[in-house]
């Protein structure tokens, strides 16, 4: 009998997908890696299976990229498994080559990665021969039992998706090819001098870096000017009220920073101040209703960023609640989502939502939601509104919105999520919330002519969808006393206040999201701003990944809430600005990609010319960077405040080094400099300040091997006879010195964190390493030491702990191979016969029977 093999992007989708059919379809029969009826074969991937990469001869390994290896331009891309989920590639694979299996319906998630997936899984199955089986797609928004029976029901063909099929390709293809030869070319021409400089960019990480180191620009540029504000106490019949003087005849103009309550001079503040108080003055108000509207519902973007600004929640989180209460607990729609409305014929739906949340017992704080359910079903609030249901505002999913199954154990992590979700569908079919604004104008007349102060008063007279979020209406007169028409008031005091103007705030998730969301608002031209208005920089699933990669490659730096351009993120705007290829860090890319890709959805464009226009383009950035043959790349370079360690004189930076430019700073100095970036790593203003004023620092991690593979390390300055200082690396050598040369390192102020388990004293964290008190003692009475990183895993102090009490840390999973550079698990353990920290190993499953459950290899654990 022929089967139809039926493939969905997660495991916990593919069991929704056969608890939904198996009314209708039969009961299922579970398989070690599927399940089966004798109408279907259900299956999944774990999200991406398979890579695309260049084929083997243009594969040239990190560490050897250099101009004489670019632009890689492949003809054909090749596909390679992704190494942690290459079971389960080979499992699908062979499902899809069963010979009773006669079509392929993919269940992937709605939207091009979807359609990649599915279409990159069925090509590796392939191999050199196609897949010849006919597909069609299963297109959900919804992860409720009814919602997958609707959508089998209107399966769409795979004619109708091929457009889809082709702009997701294509787009992979096309952020590779950027990508693979934007970074190579970047790190190539920042590796001239020695090393390996890893530069990477990317078609939408680069853009939304220069958002951010924009921003950082105007921060230190910004010169703080004084200004002073003059505010009045008056007093009424009924009371007492403050008001802020202003300028009734201000008119904006390009000075961002000049406003109508602010005054210029304090001995102009100060005269206003002396000759309203005591004064009379003439009071009219203006009094107008006014309303508010509940935002709109959630799409991922939103979420990601009212969850920042409420709960500290980074994106990366946010996505993952919510993913996890759409897949786990079937509590919300589809989370990523770029739309903020539901399909036109979601109405019946919403209120059988409503329902739910009317009659559920719902836990903690959501139980008194059910009030507010209740009351919009019985007032008749859920009707078919544009705000909320418009087809055309739906793209390949809608809002983010509860579903009908009431969610029955949530963490408190996914509660607070969950009812941000709720709340906000909820509220916006709610009434609008109405205010009364009163603008209230005090003019005081004095010798030198009347001065005006003004004072604003906002009173909640129905709360609306605002009664959701707990509001109340207040008392008309809650925050401003009453007066009557002209009434005369008296200026009881008056004071000048000194402030200064503030930079713009720096960026935090929240704002950063935000800025990506709407970057299509800064691109001139109307076709590419049309084509990026409801896209922006990346996708709301990736925009979260885009922010932790950017920190990831030492781009972005988190301070708190905020997020800080580092200097190599300076130096990577400096480099392509000067190579002229500035279209990397602008948003106008991704525009005329949309464009396009949207133009091969609706089959106005072939992928073949797309690709061609890509391939043009790699082929330029890594022209404009070989060919650049000056000494420096022009910029907005630093005048350092650490004077020269050798001469005393002025230093300077330069796009490549930090150089000496003599007593005044305009000669060719002593002959000093030291390159920015020492084994890769951009030195940081404030780190080149403390090392040239100190003569070391560290130790400092993300330093990069000639080959590329990082380590940790202090940096000195040493100077020899008749020579320049120079910058050296120091490892932290086992050499004690000589008895009287130096001081033991006190420990006082830190709590020792087991005893050594070779002499028994007390270990601590000492520069790069853990160490026994007694090794760093003088004359070493002990040689206990091992590393805060090994093979690029960090070890933290709660590890440490572990082994020296237990002999054994827990399973640690990204230590990396220095000889085959590939990543693997292994416990950290206490080798007593070696007398050292080694490795040991997970049992391996298949052979329960061999001589030794965990395999112990030494471990260079002080490197």
């Amino acid at each position: 009998m022929s089967k139809s093999l039926i493939i969905a992007e997660k495991p916990s989708v593919a069991q929704d997908i056969v608890r939904a059919l198996t009314p209708v379809a039969g009961k299922f029969e579970k398989a070690a890696d599927h399940f089966e009826n004798d109408r279907y074969v259900v299956t999944s991937a774990v999200g991406h299976l398979v890579e695309i990469k260049a084929p083997e001869a243009y594969d040239v390994k990190r560490g050897k990229w250099s101009f004489a290896h670019l632009p890689v331009l492949p003809p054909h891309f090749d596909l390679a498994p992704i190494d942690k989920n290459k079971a389960r590639l080979l499992a699908v694979a062979k499902l899809v080559k069963r010979k009773d299996v006669t079509e392929l319906i993919n269940a992937c998630d709605a939207g091009r990665e979807g359609e990649l997936i599915f279409r990159l899984i069925v090509q590796y199955a392939g191999g050199s021969k196609p897949v010849n089986k006919p597909v069609q797609r299963l297109w959900l928004q919804s992860m409720t039992p009814q919602a997958i029976r609707d959508g089998f029901n209107r399966l769409r063909s795979d004619a109708q998706m091929q457009g889809l099929a082709d702009a997701a390709r294509s787009r992979s293809e096309a952020d590779w090819l950027v990508g693979i030869n934007g970074t190579r070319a970047m790190t190539a021409f920042n590796s001239r001098d020695g090393g390996f400089f890893l530069t990477t960019v990317g078609r939408v990480q680069t853009p939304t870096l220069s958002i951010v180191v924009e921003r950082e620009e105007k921060i230190r540029k910004h010169v703080a000017r004084p200004y002073w504000e003059v505010k009045a106490a008056f007093e009424a019949a009924a009371g007492t009220y403050e008001g802020k003087w202003f300028d009734p005849a201000f008119k904006k103009n390009d000075d961002a920073e000049r406003r109508a309550d602010r005054v210029w001079d304090e001995a102009t503040a100060r005269a206003v101040a002396e000759a309203v108080r005591g004064q009379t003055g003439v009071v009219s108000d203006e009094s107008k209703p006014t309303t508010q509207a509940c935002p709109a519902l959630y799409d991922l973007t939103t979420l990601q960023r009212e969850a920042n600004s409420r709960f500290g929640f980074s994106a990366k989180t946010t996505l993952s609640l919510a993913q996890s209460l759409y897949e786990k607990h079937k509590a919300l729609t589809y989370p990523r989502t770029d739309s903020r409305h539901l399909p036109e014929d979601y109405v019946s739906t919403v209120q059988q939502t409503f329902q739910m949340l009317a009659d559920e017992a719902l836990p903690g704080p959501l139980a008194a939601l059910a009030v507010h359910a209740r009351k919009g079903l019985s007032a008749g609030y859920v009707k078919p509104i544009r705000k909320v249901f418009d087809n055309a505002k739906v793209s390949d999913h809608f809002a983010i919105i509860p579903t009908l199954q009431a969610p029955k154990s949530l963490t408190e992590l996914e509660a607070k999520l969950y009812e941000l979700v709720v709340k906000r569908f909820i509220a916006v079919f709610f009434p609008v919330a109405e205010f009364l604004v009163t603008t209230r104008i005090t003019q005081v007349a004095t010798a030198a002519g009347a001065q005006h102060f003004q004072t604003n008063g906002k009173v909640l007279v129905n709360p609306g969808w605002l009664a959701v979020y707990g509001k109340e209406a207040q008392d008309e007169d809650a925050n401003l006393v009453p007066v009557q028409p002209s009434e005369r008031v008296q200026t009881q005091q008056a004071t000048s206040a000194a402030l200064v103007t503030k930079p713009p705030a720096r960026y935090n998730e929240a704002t950063l999201l935000s800025a990506m969301e709407g970057a299509g608002k800064l691109i001139d031209d109307d076709e590419l701003r049309e084509a990026m208005a409801e896209k922006g920089l990346g996708t709301p699933a990736t925009r979260a990944a885009i922010i932790e990669g950017l920190i990831t490659e030492k781009y972005l730096l988190r301070d708190g809430r905020d997020l800080i351009a580092t200097a190599k993120a300076f130096q990577l705007m400096t480099l392509l600005r000067g190579l002229g290829v500035e279209d990397l860090t602008k948003p106008e890319l991704t525009g005329h990609w949309e464009h396009e890709l949207a133009e091969m959805e609706q089959g106005k464009l072939s992928r073949e010319a797309f690709m061609q226009g890509i391939a043009q383009m790699a082929e330029r950035i890594v022209r404009k960077a070989k060919e650049y043959d000056r000494d420096t790349i022009p910029g907005d370079y630093a005048t350092l405040k650490a004077h020269c360690p050798d001469c005393g004189g002025v230093v300077k930076e330069n796009y490549r080094r930090f150089t000496c430019t003599g007593p005044t700073g305009e000669s060719e100095g002593c002959g000093f400099s030291i390159t920015k970036i020492p084994g890769g790593r951009s030195f940081e203003l404030h780190e080149v300040e403390q090392f040239l004023s100190t003569g070391q620092i560290g130790p400092l991690e993300g330093f990069r091997s000639k080959a590329g593979w990082p380590f940790t390390a202090e940096l000195k300055l040493v100077r020899e006879a008749g020579a320049s200082s120079k910058l050296e690396f120091d490892f932290g050598d086992d050499a004690q010195p000589e008895e009287g040369e130096a001081e033991a390192p006190s420990f006082a102020d830190q709590i020792a964190l087991g005893h050594c388990p070779k002499c028994g004293g007390k270990v601590y964290e000492h520069g790069s390493n853990y160490v026994c008190e007694h090794s760093v003692a003088v004359p070493a009475k002990c040689d206990f030491k091992t590393g805060i990183v090994i093979l690029q895993q960090p070890v933290s102090g709660e590890q440490l702990v572990k082994l020296l009490s237990t002999g054994r840390t827990d399973l640690l999973e990204n230590f990396v191979s220095n000889k085959t550079r590939r990543k693997f698990k292994a416990f950290l353990v206490w080798d007593k016969k070696e007398g050292k920290v080694g490795f040991e190993f997970e049992p391996r499953a298949a052979k329960p029977a061999a001589k030794s459950a965990g395999r112990r290899a030494a471990a260079s654990a002080e490197s």
